[in-house]
C-alpha cells in the first residue's frame, strides 16, 4: 500500500549452524520404526510457564494422569529451587506413589549446594535421572556468560564431575542427563565436543546409560536442519551404544512436532515434551500430536490417549490453560465437519465401512477413527450449521435417532435445517435437529387432524370404510375407498377437501433406537410440481403411514 513501511526483514540473519558433515540417509525413512522413550516435562517446563502454577494437589492429580496415560519417565521439577516442588517430590516418595517401572527426573544447575539439596529431595527414589545443563550457544557465550568455548566447556565438565562425585558419595545409582542448552544456536561440532567431554567424565555403561539431550531451546531453522544436526551428533557421539539420545524441542517457529519427527528419523531415542504443547513462550513440543501421528501411521506409540476428552478436561482445570479447538487430535472441532460436501462424503464412507468391514481405516476427511480417542460420530464429527447439507443431517438422524428418511426427504429436511441455522446464526445440536423434525414433519395436525378410521376388505380386494378427522377443529366423517388403506384415505381426502396432489412416495421402517415399539412412515406428495414431505410415528405401522399422509397434506397446505 502506498506510503506504508515494510517490515524490516533485513535485520535478521540465520542464527543456526549447519553441521560440517551432511548426512541425508535418514530422510529416506517415511516413519519411525518404534516409539521413543517419552519423558513428560509438564510438571516442570509446563508448570513454570503457567501464570498460576499448579498447587501440590493439582500436581498430584496431573502426575497420576501421566501414569495412567503410560509415561515411564516424568520430570517432576526443580526441587532445589522451589519449596512446592521439593514438597511434591517428597510426597511422591512418602506416599509410595512412584511405581517400580517409572523413573523420576529432576533438573539442577551445576552448583554444589543445589545438587546436594536435589539429592536430599530424591532420598528413597528407586529410579531417578538427574539432569544438568549449561548453555553453549554463541549468543549466550558472548552476551550472558562472556566466556569463550574452552571456558563454557569447562562449566559442563565441572558440572558432570560434581554430579558424579556427589552421587557416589550418596551411594546412589542415579542416571545422568546433560543438555547443551540453546543447542540450536550452537555450532554442532562444538556442541558435540562438549557432550563428548561430559561423557568422558561419566563413562556410561549398558546398565547405566547416560542421556544426552539436544534441546531446541529456541527454534531457529527449518525442521530438516535440526534433523541434520541431530544426525551429525548421533554419528560422532562417544559411547553411543550406552547413550540415550534425547530431543527437547520448543515451538517458536510452530515446527516443534516437525522438529521432533525429523530428529527421531535422524537417530534420536527419546523425546521430552508436554501434553498439548504447554511451555515457555510458544511452548514445548506437543507429545499428544507426535504420539498420535505415529498411531495414525500404524506405529504403537506406547501411550494411551483413548479418553482424550477426560485428558483435556483435567489439563484445562489444573493448568487453567485451554486446548485450542483446532489442535490436532485433542481439540473439540478437529473431527468436526460443517461443510455439506464433507459431511456427505463422511456419511457415505461410514456406510461403506459398515457394509465392507475393511481391515484398515481409510474414510474420507477422517485421518483416524474419532472413537480411538474417545469421540463420538454423531456429536463430534458431523456438526450442523448453515454450511451443512443433507448428508450430515441425515447421518445424525439415522445414527442417533434411528430415523432413515428417503433420499429426497433428507435433502428437503437438510435445507430446512440449514435455513433454521442461518436464521438463528448458530450451530444446531443433534437434539435440536431432532426436535425440528418432530415439530415440522411428524404427525402434523393442522388444518387436518386424524381422529380414526375403519376400513374393511371388499370381495374385489379393495378397501372401503370411514375416515373421521378434524377440519380446522370441526369433526367430519368421509367415505373412504381405494386399492389399499393408504390409497382409500388419500382418495377420501382429495375428494372431500380442496386439495390435489399426485405421485405419492412412501417408505417405512421400525424405529431401532430409543423407541423400539414404534414405527416411522414417510410420504412425499407432488402438488404444483413441488414435492412435499411428511412423516408419521405410531405403534401401528398403518396408523403411522396415514399420519405421514396427513403431515404431508398439512405441510403442503402451509406452503412448505
Amino acid at each position: 500500500m502506498e506510503g506504508s513501511t515494510m517490515m524490516n526483514y533485513q535485520k535478521y540473519s540465520k542464527g543456526y549452524f549447519m553441521p560440517p558433515e551432511i548426512n541425508l540417509d535418514w530422510l529416506k525413512k517415511d516413519a519411525p520404526e518404534k516409539a521413543p522413550i517419552w519423558c513428560s516435562v509438564d510438571l516442570r517446563d509446563g508448570n513454570q510457564s503457567l501464570m498460576i502454577p499448579m498447587s501440590l494437589d493439582e500436581k498430584l492429580e496431573f502426575y497420576k494422569m501421566l501414569l495412567k496415560v503410560g509415561f515411564k519417565e516424568i520430570e517432576v521439577g526443580f526441587p532445589a529451587a522451589s519449596e512446592t516442588e521439593y514438597a511434591f517430590l517428597r510426597r511422591l516418595v512418602e506416599d509410595n506413589l512412584i511405581p517400580d517401572d517409572v523413573t523420576i527426573q529432576v533438573l539442577t544447575q551445576a552448583r554444589e549446594h543445589i545438587i546436594r539439596k536435589t539429592f536430599e529431595s530424591l532420598d528413597g527414589v528407586k529410579n531417578a535421572i538427574v539432569h544438568v545443563y549449561n548453555s553453549t550457544s554463541v549468543a549466550q557465550r558472548e552476551q550472558v556468560f562472556k566466556k569463550n568455548k574452552p571456558e563454557v566447556k569447562e562449566i559442563a565438565i565441572e558440572g558432570a564431575q560434581m554430579l558424579k562425585e556427589l552421587t557416589e558419595q550418596a551411594g546412589a545409582g542415579y542416571r545422568f542427563e546433560y543438555s547443551p542448552e540453546s543447542f540450536t544456536g550452537t555450532e554442532p561440532e562444538y556442541a558435540l565436543e562438549v557432550c563428548n567431554a561430559v561423557l568422558d567424565v561419566w563413562q556410561p555403561t549398558a546398565d547405566r546409560k547416560a542421556i544426552i539431550n539436544l534441546p531446541v531451546t529456541v527454534e531457529m531453522s527449518m525442521p530438516h536442519v535440526y534433523g541434520m544436526q541431530v544426525a551429525y551428533v548421533d554419528k560422532y557421539l562417544k559411547h553411543r551404544e550406552n547413550v540415550v539420545l534425547s530431543l527437547h524441542p520448543h515451538n517458536d517457529r510452530g515446527c516443534g512436532v516437525a522438529d521432533t519427527e525429523m530428529g527421531l528419523l535422524a537417530g534420536a531415542d527419546r523425546v521430552e515434551g508436554t501434553l498439548f504443547g504447554n511451555g515457555e513462550r510458544t511452548g514445548n513440543v506437543d507429545i499428544v500430536t507426535v504420539a498420535m501421528n505415529m498411531f495414525a501411521l500404524g506405529v504403537d506409540p506406547k501411550l494411551d490417549f483413548s479418553n482424550m476428552p477426560e485428558l483435556v478436561d483435567i489439563y484445562e482445570r489444573v493448568t487453567r490453560m485451554q486446548v485450542n479447538p483446532r489442535q490436532p487430535y485433542s481439540g473439540k472441532f478437529v473431527f468436526a465437519a460443517f461443510s455439506g460436501s464433507h459431511q456427505d462424503a463422511i456419511a457415505k464412507g461410514m456406510k461403506w465401512k459398515e457394509e465392507k468391514n475393511p481391515d484398515k481405516w481409510t474414510l474420507p476427511y477422517l485421518y483416524i477413527d474419532p472413537k480411538d480417542v474417545g469421540r463420538e460420530y454423531d456429536g463430534d464429527v458431523i456438526r450442523i450449521n448453515s454450511q451443512s447439507g443433507k448428508g450430515g443431517v441425515g447421518f445424525i438422524m439415522e445414527q442417533k435417532y434411528g430415523i432413515e428418511m428417503p433420499k429426497k426427504m433428507r435433502e428437503d429436511f437438510g435445507y430446512f435445517v440449514k435455513n433454521v441455522s442461518d436464521h438463528k446464526h448458530k450451530e444446531l445440536m443433534p437434539d435440536e435437529i431432532y426436535q425440528i423434525f418432530m415439530d415440522e414433519y411428524v404427525n402434523v395436525t393442522s388444518p387436518y387432524q386424524l381422529v380414526d378410521f375403519l376400513l374393511r376388505k371388499e370381495p374385489d380386494g379393495t378397501r372401503k370404510g370411514t375416515l373421521d378427522l378434524l377440519v380446522d377443529g370441526v369433526q367430519e366423517t368421509f367415505i373412504a375407498r381405494g386399492n389399499g388403506r393408504l390409497d382409500a384415505i388419500s382418495n377420501a381426502m382429495q375428494k372431500n377437501l380442496d386439495i390435489s396432489y399426485k405421485d405419492l412416495t412412501y417408505s417405512e421402517h421400525a424405529l431401532e433406537i430409543g423407541q423400539s415399539s414404534r414405527a416411522m412412515a414417510y410420504i412425499g406428495i407432488v402438488g404444483n410440481s413441488h414435492i412435499t414431505w411428511g412423516a408419521g410415528m405410531d405403534t401401528d405401522i398403518i396408523t403411522a403411514s396415514i399420519q405421514a399422509l396427513f403431515s404431508a397434506i398439512n405441510r403442503m397446505k402451509a406452503g412448505k
